[in-house]
């Protein structure tokens, strides 16, 4: 289990909520106060439940008054600085969590929704980051992960990344963000009915089966990337620790950096896919639900809509609709692209 964060600092934001600052090494001061005069938006999300297909959906209609596209100037997650407070109240900051001002959960629905900002620089990139920051976030995930697991009725802890506009990111500044849900997300549903079925860890099986072979797109001693033999998107990528490990709380700091390395090495390859540094992608961090470690454990799955340097994939009729997946991007294809994806200058 990853060990206690030391470079750790906690503060309670003008309206209540919690901020968590995580630092790469100890010795900063994260105490500044947070000046703003602030009240929580009314409201708050329902969660009700499709009657043909039985599958949950929450309606948040608050969030329709979130901060949208901020540039640098206007950034909620930038540093506060004399004359402009924001989310953060510290002049700099490694990386800081705290709960979303516009959450989708939380409330009567229960659960609870937090961002996680991966730097105090509005134009950098996961991937431009360095090893130390790497480890120093997924510290902070598996932090997060504890502590929302110890939240009462949360069934699943989903850490995850929007980047680019054209998958949804509403701000530019490098971030992510954790829901703890109150019920178990389709996804992980659906991984378990199968797991069942398979009767034993599903993944483990499956990581046996991509050790080796032309999906493969990097490695380590404890982890392997691939691209899932039937990907849904035109690139895909599925990171898979080697041994049944369940949460990101099971890593030691060893094995954590390892990870985190790998994931930042698939993230780059991803941004440079077409040679532009700027492919938008998703990433999701899948754990199992609580107590269910005996049919699953966690894996990363990274994903982008681009299909070409000019072209995207759109969810038509075929893939809403239906739920009926077309890739147009053989996964084979796929994954020597990726694998093929230069490297860069060290840093």
């Amino acid at each position: 289990m990853t060990g206690v964060i030391e470079a750790r600092t906690s503060v309670v934001l003008a309206d209540g909520r919690e901020l968590f600052y995580f630092d790469d090494e100890p010795g900063h001061d994260r105490t500044a106060s947070d000046t703003r005069s602030l009240h929580r938006p009314a409201g708050g999300a329902e969660l009700r439940y499709d009657r043909l297909t039985g599958e949950p959906v929450l309606v948040a209609a608050h969030r329709q008054t979130r901060t949208v596209s901020a540039a640098g100037g206007d950034c909620p997650l930038c540093p506060s600085r004399p004359g402009h407070p924001t989310e953060i109240p510290a002049g700099d900051y490694h990386v800081a969590v705290f709960e979303n001002r516009f959450p989708s959960l939380g409330g009567p629905v229960g659960g609870r929704c937090e961002v996680v900002s991966f730097s105090s620089d509005h134009d950098r990139s996961f991937a431009s980051l360095s090893d130390a920051r790497w480890l120093t976030i997924g510290r902070a995930w598996a932090d997060r992960t504890a502590a929302l697991s110890a939240v009462p009725g949360v069934e699943q802890v989903f850490v995850f990344e929007n980047r680019g506009a054209e998958v949804g990111a509403t701000l530019s500044h490098p971030h992510g963000q954790i829901y703890a849900y109150p019920y178990l997300p389709p996804v992980q549903a659906a991984v378990l009915r199968t797991a069942r079925a398979h009767r034993g860890c599903l993944l483990c099986s499956i990581v046996e089966e991509q050790v080796a072979g032309p999906l493969v797109v990097a490695e380590t001693e404890g982890f392997v990337a691939f691209v899932p033999v039937a990907a849904r998107w035109p690139y895909e990528v599925h990171i898979v620790p080697r041994g049944c490990v369940p949460y990101l709380t099971d890593l030691d700091d060893d094995d954590l950096a390892e990870l985190m390395c790998l994931y930042g090495d698939v993230l780059r390859r991803f941004e440079d896919l077409f040679g532009d540094g700027e492919t938008a992608y998703m990433a999701c961090w899948h754990q199992p639900p609580l107590n269910q470690t005996d049919l699953a454990h966690f894996y990363v799955q990274v994903f982008t809509t681009r299909r070409s340097a000019d072209r995207w994939k759109f969810l038509a009729s075929s893939e809403s609709g239906a739920g009926a997946f077309i890739n147009d991007v053989r996964p084979e294809a796929a994954a020597e692209r990726l694998r093929n994806v230069p490297k860069p200058e060290p840093r």
